[in-house]
């Protein structure tokens, strides 16, 4: 269940994108299961996700619209976020790496190598990247020290497309796909290695790159989200 419901908030995010479920439409459970061709449970767990994730605004009691928002709306709250990961990867590569962090980081950088080493994506792959993905990030946030960083992330992954797992996956695309999330795992590896070596300038600057991996890089590989 956990993976049809991954699947249908990936599916769901780049209809979002491209206008299918156009901004102030209002969407119920029944029409998207039909649509999706799934049951409504993953539909109402997705729903949750993406009205956390700012996309969907609560209307009436069950029902559900597609949030109003611009383009630069998008990018003002991708680049809040690269800002706020940038800093809590500077403090943290200042205030050097203990073990455990250094352990759990190692550990998403070796599933990652686990999951790209045979050259192409299934649609399985997508739910584990995006949970090794949020593990990554979670880490370094949370290691800080500090609660003012993550709390204020928090409130950024609010906005459409902030999040750093609310980045557009194309199922039709995956070979694009791969390239993009391959790309995005090297910056992991990147962002470890100036994690590692105490380079706070150097982390801080990675990161902020890093946040427009889903907003950016897709026209790289042929994809349009």
């Amino acid at each position: 269940m956990a993976s049809d419901n991954s699947s249908v908030i990936t599916q769901l995010r780049k209809m979002i994108s491209e206008g299918e479920y156009r901004q102030g439409e209002r969407i119920g459970e029944v029409r998207v299961a039909e649509d999706l061709g799934v049951s409504r449970t993953p539909v109402r767990l997705a729903f949750r996700t993406l009205e956390q994730e700012g996309l969907l605004e609560r209307t009436g009691k069950r029902g559900f619209v597609v949030r109003e928002f611009s383009e630069r709306d998008v990018q003002v709250a991708v680049e809040v976020r690269g800002v706020l990961e940038g800093l809590a990867a500077r403090r943290l590569a200042e205030a050097g790496l203990t073990d455990p962090v250094r352990e759990q980081l190692e550990h998403c950088l070796a599933e990652g190598d686990a999951l790209f080493r045979k050259g192409y994506l299934e649609d399985a792959d997508i739910t584990a990247w995006s949970r090794l993905n949020g593990h990554f990030h979670r880490t370094i946030i949370e290691a800080t020290g500090t609660r003012v960083i993550a709390d204020a992330i928090r409130r950024n992954d609010h906005l459409p497309f902030a999040s750093a797992e609310s980045i557009i996956i194309d199922k039709h695309c995956l070979d694009g796909e791969y390239r993009k999330l391959f790309m995005a795992h090297q910056q992991h590896w990147l962002v470890y290695q100036a994690l590692r070596e105490g380079e706070g300038a150097r982390a801080e600057m990675l990161m902020r790159e890093h946040a427009y991996i889903g907003l950016r890089y897709g026209s790289l590989f042929g994809l349009t989200g």
